[in-house]
C-alpha cells in the first residue's frame, strides 16, 4: 500500500497534517529516513519556526539533498515554513540558504498591519493549479506567519491573499509545491487542497 511521506526534521507539528491526511484517507508514515522518502508515493514538508534553523536541521541530515532528488519523481508539497524553505533562501534572523526549489526570496512581510499575520484570508487564484481543483475562489484559509516568499517568476505564483500589501500564499513549479497557509487547519477548503495533492500520484 502506497503512502504519503511527512518529513520529520525536528520542526513543525507533524500530528495536524497526518490527522488530515488519515481523515481523506491517504496512509501517511512520519519519517526522516532517506529510504522510507524514497519508497513514498508524495512527501510533505511541514514546518513551524525559524528559517535558519529549520534549514540547519535539513542539512545536517542529510534531508535537503534526499529532498532534492526526491523532487524530481513526485510531489512534494511545502506547508508554511515547509513553503518557504522551498525557495532559494531567507533574511529571516540571518541570511540562510533554502532548498532553491523556487527562485525567489523570503523577506518580512512590508505591511502596516500586526505581525505575525494570523487568522483567516481568502485567496486570490493567479495560475491554474491541480491542487486548488474545486476550491472556491475567495475560500478562506488559516494562516499564521511573518515572512512570506518573493518568487522571481510570477508563473509560480498559483494564489495570493491580502495583508495590506498582495501577499503569495501558494506556489508550484512542476511536481513541487507550496502553501504559505495550513490546509490542515483551513476547514473544508485546506481539506480539499489536501485531497488534491494526494491524488496526483495515485
Amino acid at each position: 500500500m502506497g503512502y504519503t511521506a511527512v518529513v520529520d526534521y525536528g520542526v513543525g507539528n507533524l500530528k495536524s497534517v497526518v490527522n488530515a491526511m488519515e481523515y481523506l484517507g491517504f496512509h501517511t508514515r512520519i519519517t526522516g529516513e532517506s529510504k522510507e522518502l524514497e519508497l513514498a508515493d508524495a512527501i510533505i514538508l511541514p514546518g513551524v519556526g525559524a528559517f535558519p534553523d529549520a534549514a540547519e536541521r535539513l542539512r545536517m541530515s542529510g534531508l535537503d539533498r534526499i529532498l532534492r532528488a526526491q523532487s524530481e519523481k513526485k510531489p512534494l508539497l511545502g506547508i508554511c515554513l515547509g513553503m518557504q524553505l522551498l525557495f532559494d533562501g531567507s533574511d529571516e534572523i540571518r541570511p540562510c540558504e533554502g532548498l532553491g526549489f523556487i527562485a525567489g526570496w523570503v523577506r518580512k512581510i512590508e505591511t502596516n498591519q500586526k505581525l505575525p499575520h494570523i487568522g483567516w484570508n481568502s485567496l486570490r487564484f493567479q495560475n491554474s493549479n491541480p491542487i486548488f481543483k474545486g476550491v472556491d475562489e475567495g475560500a478562506y484559509v488559516y494562516f499564521v506567519h511573518s515572512f512570506c516568499g518573493f518568487p522571481r517568476h510570477e508563473g509560480h505564483v498559483i494564489a495570493r491573499t491580502e495583508y495590506g500589501p498582495s501577499v503569495v500564499a501558494a506556489v508550484a513549479s512542476g511536481s513541487v509545491f507550496g502553501c504559505q497557509f495550513h490546509p490542515e487547519k483551513s476547514g473544508e477548503a485546506g481539506l480539499k487542497i489536501l485531497q488534491n495533492f494526494g491524488e496526483l500520484n495515485r
